[in-house]
């Protein structure tokens, strides 16, 4: 029981030591340790989705201290009697909600802009238009694959209303920036409002489509060279790969979705009277009705002619393999004459023909040469080889 005394007494005073001993850094030090502390940085700012916000009056843009939000620039644009024109790229839910409910939009048109992937169309509301372009842009390639992307596309919404006019663009290519400036650069045509706005996007879309189409052109033209090019000396094209054919194939009825459904919405807007549309604006859609009609007969005929290209290429690789057939065919009769002959004389009999004479060899082996020599000649000049 001492030994146990004396092991407590010798351990009690090295605790109490290292209590003594605990650091406690001084005013000074504390100041110094919160100086080393990091600094907490202001959060980001969350990314807009709106790319421009533009108020215009008599064609031309309100100039503005700032940048102008939504409802800022719509109220600016009422009071001096002006439209707006903003524009947005990809925008969430939550930053579309705002402006929506500023400018009084259809919910299901709202869905529809913020969802995307919608085919071209023209729906009429109470107190907007909303309109769907899709926007076609041709990707080089040094050459096509089949793996090849030759179409990309994209989408751009259109909410036209009495004075204010919202894009919504999806796609990473598309941009209306040079658009916009081009068209403050014409106040005249500016001033008619949002339906002169209007008409430019849709020119300035099919202007795209007439671009790609003459694009896709010289593809197509390339693969029906390659087709129906003759092979080495002269021989008949023997095909090309038909997996590029077929994706230039898929490329094609891609553009052809984006193109064909656009010519009924431009009819409307150029023959159809309406209010959110300027008299003087709307005979300029039929300018671009017309333009729309001549891309859909162009890939129209793109999606025939491939058809063609392809039914072509499969016939050629038909005929290739029966030309390959045939020369089998005919070098396996030409092999079967020295084959037969070296069969019989390898039976071993004592009473074969010219078995005992001298020159009964050569004799058979000059035979043979010369009906080998003449079945040749026979089906070379038949085509066979």
């Amino acid at each position: 029981m001492s030994m146990i005394r004396d092991l407590r007494a010798a351990v009690r005073p090295s605790q109490r030591v290292a209590r003594s001993v605990r650091i406690r850094p001084s005013r000074r030090g504390a100041a110094a340790l919160a100086h080393l502390e990091p600094a907490v940085l202001p959060a980001p700012p969350a990314p807009s989705a709106v790319v421009d916000c533009g108020v215009y009056r008599d064609g031309r843009r309100v100039p503005s201290d700032g940048a102008l939000g939504p409802q800022e620039a719509m109220r600016a644009a009422r009071r001096d009697g002006g439209f707006v024109w903003i524009g947005l790229h990809e925008p969430t839910e939550g930053e579309f909600a705002g402006i929506a409910a500023e400018f009084g939009l259809h919910p299901l048109a709202v869905e529809d802009a913020v969802q995307a992937h919608q085919r071209p169309k023209l729906e009429r509301y109470d107190d907007s238009l909303f309109t769907v372009y899709k926007t076609v842009h041709y990707v080089e390639h040094d050459r096509l694959t089949p793996d090849s992307e030759v179409i990309e596309t994209g989408e751009i919404m259109c909410f036209t209303g009495r004075d204010f006019l919202i894009t919504v663009r999806h796609g990473g290519k598309g941009s209306l920036r040079a658009l916009r400036r081009r068209l403050e650069e014409d106040p005249e045509l500016l001033a008619k409002g949002p339906s002169a706005v209007l008409h430019a996007i849709a020119d300035h879309v099919v202007d795209g489509y007439l671009a790609v189409a003459d694009a896709v052109q010289d593809d197509i033209d390339d693969v029906e060279t390659e087709v129906f090019t003759p092979g080495r000396r002269g021989s008949a094209p023997r095909g090309t790969d038909a997996g590029r054919i077929y994706q230039l194939k898929r490329e094609v009825l891609e553009f052809k979705r984006a193109v064909a459904p656009l010519l009924r919405p431009m009819q409307l807007l150029s023959e159809r009277p309406m209010r959110l549309i300027d008299p003087d604006i709307q005979k300029y859609f039929r300018d671009v009705a017309d333009h729309v009609a001549r891309v859909q007969e162009q890939v129209i005929g793109f999606d025939e002619l491939l058809n063609s290209i392809l039914q072509a290429n499969l016939a050629q690789a038909s005929v290739a393999q029966n030309e390959d057939m045939r020369k089998i065919t005919s070098w396996a009769a030409i092999i079967a004459v020295p084959t037969m002959v070296c069969g019989v004389y390898g039976m071993n009999f004592q009473h074969m023909p010219e078995l005992g004479w001298k020159y009964g060899y050569p004799m058979v082996m000059g035979i043979t040469v010369v009906i080998c020599l003449g079945i040749h000649r026979t089906l070379k000049r038949n085509g066979w080889l």
